[in-house]
């Protein structure tokens, strides 16, 4: 073995010894989403939920995007996929790694950004085949919600959200910020794996900043001033609750 290379596995060896280190000594963070209306979990199709305006629907689907996922108190850029689209009729999880140590909430965008709204075509959560894009100067829909209901004066009864739209004035991504409760914290530990459970309620989708009744709004189908009304209670959907 000649002298440089010698030299060259004694300079590698102590950086990839602690890159192992920094590794083994992160813990893991597992987030599951869960959806639910009317106090009970989401089943599409065969239940029948009713709003706050005492109009009955059925859901047929239930889709969003989350991105750029950050936890508060940790500063360095976090494992995550910059997107993931959720899922309503699935299993959702997220699985990270994080230093140890106490924080006090999660945040992520709910949407997607301009400029990977103008990224032409794109793969996994992205691709254009996930039944979430408009067209290349629409962009993509950030939140899908299609079912069916009495009050809807739409052909077939239908409900048709596809709330989207991402140039200036358009805009409708929301950052939404979860804490927990009162001196309560997320601990993460590198001997066990924390679990969260981030819970949207359809209830709060409905009448929460803004009203939006079935009967008036059956069908959203473009960026615009209706679009924005309904994202206005996007950051009233969600809650944090740490797993015991």
């Amino acid at each position: 073995m000649s002298l440089l290379l010698m030299k060259a596995m004694v300079l590698i060896m102590p950086c990839s010894l602690l890159d192992q280190v920094a590794m083994a000594q992160d813990g893991e963070l597992q987030i599951s989403f869960t959806h639910s209306a009317n106090g009970e979990p989401i089943v599409f199709r065969d239940s029948t939920y009713q709003n706050a305006f005492g109009e009955n629907y059925n859901i047929y689907k239930l889709k969003y995007y989350i991105g750029q996922i950050k936890v508060e108190g940790l500063d360095q850029p976090i494992n995550a996929l910059p997107y993931y689209l959720i899922n309503a009729a699935g299993t959702n999880e997220i699985n990270l790694k994080l230093p140890p140590g106490k924080y006090k909430g999660i945040s992520f965008l709910l949407g997607i950004d301009s400029v990977s709204n103008c990224s032409g075509a794109q793969s996994g959560a992205l691709d254009a085949l996930n039944d979430m894009f408009w067209t290349w100067n629409s962009g993509y829909v950030f939140f899908k919600l299609e079912g069916r209901s009495s009050s809807s004066s739409a052909d077939l009864q239908r409900i048709e959200h596809h709330i989207g739209g991402y140039k200036a004035g358009n805009n409708v991504a929301r950052i939404i910020r979860l804490h927990v409760d009162g001196d309560s914290s997320v601990e993460i530990s590198n001997q066990k794996i924390t679990r969260l459970t981030i819970s949207l309620n359809l209830d709060r989708y409905w009448d929460a900043v803004n009203p939006i009744r079935i009967a008036e709004i059956p069908v959203c189908m473009q960026p615009g001033l209706l679009a924005q009304k309904m994202a206005a209670n996007f950051e009233a959907l969600f809650t944090l609750n740490v797993v015991p």
